[in-house]
């Protein structure tokens, strides 16, 4: 099935291309969500008609994810979670908890935005983590785990115990 784009879609085309599509993406997504209309000559008319309505509105989308990137980029966090004495966290750090970070920092972010493609973080260490604003407009922000004052964090070399063992009578 062909529509015309009536915005940038990631992996599918600009604002006013006629793609194809498979028929149950562009009836229960595309067209509901007004992303898409169906290719007929009448659709290709009136999206001529208001192509520049269309185009200001992607234009002042991209500035407003441009000022928010400014505030965002280059920004360090430094994260203190509950960790187990070989730096495994108890829990995760998931996209939400970064971006609740960000955000009270200043900077507003949603956590559909935070792209974390290997899944929540688990150990103690130091991550980039890419923040996804809009096409084209993204950055990185540099992500420091570190265990919280009553973690009970010892620096555990392998072949070693970690604790003595003391039998009682």
């Amino acid at each position: 099935m062909q529509v015309i784009l009536m915005e940038r879609i990631e992996n599918l085309g600009a604002l006013g291309d006629v793609v194809d599509v498979k028929s149950g993406f562009a009836r229960n997504y595309l067209v509901p969500q007004k992303k898409a209309k169906i290719a007929t000559k009448e659709n290709i008319a009136e999206f001529e008609n208001i192509r520049a309505e269309l185009e200001k509105a992607a234009a002042e989308r991209t500035k407003a994810a441009e000022d928010r990137l400014v505030a965002v980029k280059g920004m360090e966090l430094e994260l203190e979670v509950r960790s187990g004495p070989e730096g495994k966290l108890f829990g995760s750090v998931s996209n939400h908890d970064i971006a609740e970070a960000i955000t009270a920092k200043g900077a507003k972010v949603e956590r559909r935005e935070v792209r974390m493609p290997e899944g929540p973080i688990r150990h103690i260490g130091d991550y980039e983590i890419l923040i996804h604003f809009q096409n084209d407009v993204e950055t990185l922000v540099k992500v420091s785990v570190k265990p919280d004052a009553d973690s009970d964090m010892e620096v555990v070399e392998r072949g070693q115990p970690i604790g003595t063992f003391v039998e009682e009578d």
